[in-house]
């Protein structure tokens, strides 16, 4: 896997953390000894620092490393792409699939690069209207193509395990730039995400 700024777990945060979620199980009135749970505050504390690693990764960074001079101008997808975070509010998971495009202006990047990025973004504590725009502004500043357009959708566990306990609501959210703004642009974009060409 490519290293873009990513951070080394380090021992001193990972066993600071391990601390905390030792005070937090015992807190919940779980014994923290038992077989099952000796090893969890420790597992958890790096689980949590893979989860929120995007906090130490550079967005344009990763574009920049596959960027390429072409004359092609035409709409360029990457759909379906799977999207797994951390909402920020209950720090509960939100997951689906984001779909991407961007119309290039001189510049075109290696097609990995696109959920590379989505992942550097969803990586960190999160809502899903912000994190379509960071998505989206990233690429728009980088590439400087003539519009990006992106669609999330995702259901969200805060909904479906708790509160409302709604198990079927999808979220969906979008954001367009430039060409992506004229209503036949978006049209075919949206359009070609909908129909399986594959």
């Amino acid at each position: 896997m490519d290293d873009f700024g990513k951070k080394d777990q380090s021992d001193e945060l990972t066993e600071g953390l391990k601390k905390n979620y030792e005070e937090i199980l015992s807190g919940l009135g779980e014994d923290v000894s038992r077989e099952g749970l000796a090893k969890t505050p420790e597992r958890v504390a790096k689980a949590m620092q893979y989860l929120t690693e995007g906090y130490s990764m550079d967005g344009e960074e990763v574009l920049r490393s596959a960027m390429f001079k072409e004359d092609y101008s035409e709409m360029v997808i990457v759909k379906d792409i799977e999207v797994y975070s951390l909402c920020e509010h209950h720090m509960l998971p939100f997951f689906g699939k984001a779909h991407v495009a961007y119309i290039p202006n001189g510049h075109i990047v290696g097609l990995s690069k696109i959920p590379r990025v989505i992942d550097v973004y969803a990586r960190r504590l999160q809502v899903q209207e912000r994190l379509t725009d960071e998505i989206l502004h990233c690429i728009d500043k980088t590439l400087k193509p003539l519009g990006v357009a992106i669609v999330i959708e995702a259901r969200h566990m805060c909904m479906m395990m708790r509160g409302v306990q709604k198990q079927n609501s999808v979220t969906t959210t979008s954001a367009f730039t430039g060409a992506f703004e004229n209503v036949e642009t978006r049209n075919e974009f949206l359009n070609l995400i909908s129909n399986k060409l594959h």
